[in-house]
């Protein structure tokens, strides 16, 4: 880096604060052990002793001190966000056993990442028209009404704790300059509201920002895989990468497998095939094998089923299904749903889909004796907290094999 500085065709001045900035990101990173320094080389004690078949530079390139990333991190480890050092100190600040751990750690991987304007403006815009119409309804004027729409601001979850950390870290960094960081919720938002690509897009008219969408959903990703360390992750927030990984390959499969050339400059040179136990390849194709992340995948199936009937789209309900009929070989259908939900409602508020909700604590899955299929069942959760109805499903493990994905039948859906 010293020697990038020095041939580079800056002026002396911007040199001299190149190296100045370049030292103190230097000792940040050490400091942190992110990266570790190596001793030098044993022949460094000899530096006297040159061969005339050695050059200074040469020896003096053999004889540096070597750096390495520590190796308790991730292999794939990564800090391409200019405010990665930020996370990473603000992540020993969080509990892991907190219910919201898993979003504030997804609030401060968005909050790095350089914000995509125009989905932005589209959340205050509809924030704005909720706003203006329930100051209509509270009989607000017009001027006090534009006058409290100009406070508002794209959703900034856990700001306080976001703007504070972050002015305490740029405080001790002076590298940070004008960096700024970025609150926003827009993977959160829809990992809490459980929506998927096409929904986020048509409920915030985003047709023509697709791309955008994708692109930042794709960063939040790889931050989440790369950058976040492997001894900060929980259950949860292995599950939002799952979640959020799912999403990305629907909607362009072919993204997540550049990345792994990225990441893996040998990826698919092969020179010599590698010998393998029969049946590995069959076995690595097995989705069933990972039990937690097989369970992951049912319970993103089972809370897409359920998301539908929240908002009384009950043929979305039925696509999650692999067959439209229960045990008993009565038909599943939209009307059927409709009723028991109407039954559902005249006892419930309503249907909770929030973090609490999706809690793993509210589904048991009971593997059967011939270890054939699952029965799955998700509590119904509702905010008096009675959560006295379930959605009973059983999981067909061959299917799933061979579909590569979970094939859910549903087999009750009513009171406990």
């Amino acid at each position: 880096m010293q020697r990038l500085i020095h041939d580079s065709h800056e002026t002396p001045k911007a040199k001299k604060e190149h190296t100045k900035r370049g030292w103190q990101l230097f000792r940040s990173l050490v400091d942190r052990k992110i990266i570790q320094i190596l001793p030098r080389s044993s022949e460094s004690s000899h530096a006297s002793r040159i061969t005339h078949h050695e050059t200074n530079t040469e020896h003096e390139t053999r004889n540096t001190p070597k750096l390495r990333v520590n190796v308790a991190l991730q292999d794939d480890f990564s800090m391409d966000q200019t405010l990665s050092l930020y996370l990473h100190d603000t992540i020993p600040l969080m509990d892991p056993q907190a219910p919201d751990y898993a979003l504030v750690l997804l609030t401060l991987v968005e909050s790095i990442i350089e914000d995509p304007d125009i989905i932005l403006r589209k959340q205050l815009d509809k924030l704005k028209s909720q706003k203006m119409a329930e100051m209509k309804l509270e009989g607000l004027d017009y001027d006090k009404r534009i006058e409290e729409l100009e406070k508002l601001e794209h959703p900034k979850p856990n700001r306080e704790f976001v703007y504070s950390t972050f002015n305490a870290f740029a405080d001790k960094h002076p590298w940070v300059g004008q960096e700024n960081i970025r609150p926003k919720s827009i993977a959160r938002e829809m990992f809490e509201s459980f929506r998927s690509f096409s929904d986020y897009i048509r409920d915030y008219e985003l047709q023509r920002a697709e791309g955008l969408l994708l692109r930042h959903l794709s960063r939040v990703h790889k931050v989440l895989l790369q950058t976040v360390p492997d001894a900060a992750k929980n259950d949860a927030v292995r599950e939002m990468e799952l979640y959020l990984g799912a999403m990305i390959r629907q909607v362009d499969s072919s993204l997540l497998d550049e990345w792994e050339k990225m990441r893996d400059p040998e990826y698919q040179v092969v020179q010599t095939p590698e010998v393998r136990p029969p049946g590995a390849e069959e076995a690595e194709k097995d989705i069933t094998r990972d039990t937690k992340a097989f369970t992951a995948a049912i319970r993103i199936r089972i809370f897409s089923f359920l998301r539908g009937l929240v908002i009384a789209d009950y043929e979305a309900s039925l696509s999650q299904l692999a067959s439209t009929t229960d045990p008993d070989g009565q038909p599943w259908t939209a009307d059927r749903l409709r009723a028991l939900m109407d039954e559902y409602l005249q006892d419930h508020e309503h249907l909770l889909l929030d973090p609490e909700a999706r809690n793993i604590r509210h589904t048991y899955v009971l593997p059967s004796e011939d270890k054939r299929s699952w029965r799955v069942q998700q509590m119904l959760v509702d905010p008096e907290g009675h959560n006295d109805w379930a959605s009973e499903f059983m999981v067909d493990l061959a299917a799933s094999r061979t579909a590569e994905g979970p094939v859910l039948h549903l087999a009750k859906l009513g009171p406990l």
